[in-house]
């Protein structure tokens, strides 16, 4: 039998046992302010918003003097929500309004970004300053711009054609309002899927790309079958933004609407509610109205989510 020396033993006997961290108190402690103001204009603004949907005010104690008492209705209020014709066909002009703006913008950002990213190409910085520029102007700005330049008295554009003898163009008319408020989307959201897309591209491994080359892939073929698919994470982000944007339309439709007798008070879904919360006095109904659109966005959302992630697996086969 081996013996062990004294000073093994030694080192044995006196070794210290491994203390047991405590957890840290200190990632609670900075996240405190973002957990408080998220819990109070998030979480309370939507447990509220939610409960005084099933409420309403009713008469009682008969005619029309009588008294305005707070009643549980139920689902009365989103009964009145489905059955809005103008809510319905707000819901119909924003889609519209989407299918036009999504598209277009995730295109122009994925062109420029593979621009941006091609070889041999010149000014990168300025290019992506100037692309990138309009989506720092804020939106209320940018609307009443582009609302100066599609009047008839103040456009740039109907004064060449004008001038040619073709007319006013009818930017602001029931066939021109969509362009025109997708036109604004499109300037100002440009930029900023540009520069995510960019930064995916950026971070792809130079080295498939010079294999691609080595192979006899031109930069289209690159573009198509090696960036195209690596940044499909980014593309996904951009077009989730995007869509949450569209479904979120307000500020635009707003600033044009002294501009034009098209946009109506009730032209967009957002512009109903706040006509209803606001202007008639009826918060249980804009509060359920407020959860439908809200339950529609999450949906929508889901949706696409799961959509591409079924086409990536059934790619991937």
């Amino acid at each position: 039998m081996e013996t062990i020396t004294a000073p093994v033993a030694a080192r044995a006997v006196t070794t210290p046992k491994r203390r047991r961290r405590r957890p840290s108190l200190a990632p609670y402690f900075l996240s405190a302010p973002a957990i408080v103001l998220y819990i109070a204009f998030t979480v309370i603004p939507v447990v509220y918003t939610l409960g005084i949907s099933f409420f309403a005010e009713r008469l009682t104690g008969g005619g029309t003097l009588g008294i305005r008492e707070t009643t549980f209705v139920w689902f009365e209020n989103y009964l009145d929500v489905v059955s809005d014709s103008q809510l319905i066909a707000g819901l119909g002009r924003m889609a519209i309004y989407g299918i036009i703006a999504v598209p277009i913008m995730l295109g122009l950002a994925l062109l420029f970004a593979l621009l941006l990213d091609s070889p041999g190409v010149r000014l990168q910085r300025f290019g992506r300053t100037a692309i990138f520029v309009p989506y720092a102007v804020p939106g209320v700005v940018a609307a009443l711009m582009w609302g100066f330049m599609y009047l008839p008295s103040t456009s740039p554009f109907s004064y060449v054609t004008e001038q040619l003898g073709l007319g006013a163009i009818p930017f602001l008319e029931p066939q021109g309002i969509y362009g025109a408020l997708a036109n604004i989307s499109i300037w100002g959201g440009v930029g900023f899927n540009m520069l995510v897309i960019y930064t995916a591209l950026r971070s792809i491994p130079r080295e498939l790309i010079e294999a691609a080359r080595l192979d006899g892939a031109g930069e289209v073929q690159i573009a198509l079958r090696v960036k195209v698919p690596l940044v499909r994470p980014a593309l996904v982000l951009t077009a989730i933004f995007a869509l949450l944007g569209a479904l979120q339309l307000y500020g635009e439709p707003l600033v044009l609407k002294p501009l034009t007798d098209t946009i109506t008070s009730t032209w967009a879904p957002l512009m109903s509610i706040y006509q209803d919360a606001f202007a008639l006095d009826n918060l249980p109904v804009a509060a359920a109205a407020s959860v439908v659109l809200a339950i529609g966005t999450a949906a929508i959302s889901v949706a696409v989510l799961l959509t591409v992630r079924w086409t990536t697996r059934r790619g991937m086969r």
